[in-house]
């Protein structure tokens, strides 16, 4: 078996989405929370260095798939030839022991109702049978992801299995390469008060700047929607909060 595997550069990704809405599209996936691609965004750092976190991930097709060993009816298996991590919905009960093994929450459901169903990613093996990239690949307009051999997304992208606050990859081997975005760097100086003050004289201001700079340039976790990157959420609300829309 070869095994293939997913890249994601973050530098490149700006949420657009489009890979989540055409995995949707192809696949005839309602709108809602059962998203095979997910493109989760969080909130980073303070002003004048504000910035969105974003991070589009479907499944890590793991070499050790922790979803398979969970599932005690062997509904969840690795194929043969791409090494791709799949469900047979036949004997899926909608136990979500799945859910609760992976530490990327792939294993998707359509609702909260007891006995649902899980569906996740199949690496668009009826795709790749015609020679043809993944969906989610082929519709980025960003080229922000790529799909191939495992070993041959490493060697063109390097081995950095893991941005920011994402599961250790050593638990489940993801198949799953990435490049991370660089740190936001001030490369011009930039004084904080004086756009404050400036703000504040120029137009009616909302309450948040009724205080000195400090109440606009440290940043308040408690303000923020999402703090921090999500990838496990147990309930409908959750992944939606998590991945900010219905479609993607």
């Amino acid at each position: 078996m070869t095994q293939y595997g997913f890249f994601f550069d973050q530098g490149r990704c700006y949420g657009c989405k489009a890979c989540s809405v055409a995995c949707k599209d192809w696949y005839d996936i309602a709108p809602g929370p059962e998203k095979w691609m997910s493109v989760y965004m969080w909130e980073k750092n303070a002003f004048p260095l504000t910035s969105i976190g974003i991070l589009a991930f479907s499944c890590g097709h793991c070499d050790n798939p922790v979803c398979v060993s969970a599932c005690e009816h062997g509904a969840i298996f690795k194929e043969e030839k791409y090494g791709a991590v799949l469900v047979d919905q036949e004997k899926c009960q909608g136990d979500r022991n799945c859910f609760q093994a992976c530490p990327y929450g792939a294993p998707k459901f359509a609702s909260d109702e007891p006995g649902t169903k899980m569906s996740k990613c199949t690496m668009c093996i009826d795709r790749l049978e015609k020679s043809q990239l993944p969906l989610c690949v082929a519709s980025c307009p960003m080229r922000a992801l790529d799909f191939g051999p495992i070993d041959e997304l490493v060697e063109k992208y390097g081995d950095v299995r893991k941005i920011e606050t994402m599961p250790d990859p050593e638990t489940t081997m993801p198949n799953w390469v990435a490049k991370a975005n660089p740190p936001k760097e001030q490369l011009i100086p930039y004084d904080a008060d004086k756009a404050v003050r400036l703000t504040k004289r120029r137009t009616a201001t909302d309450d948040v700047y009724a205080g000195d700079c400090d109440s606009v340039t440290e940043f308040d976790t408690d303000v923020a929607c999402i703090r921090e990157l999500r990838m496990k959420n147990a309930t409908v609300a959750e992944v939606m909060a998590a991945t900010s829309s219905d479609q993607g």
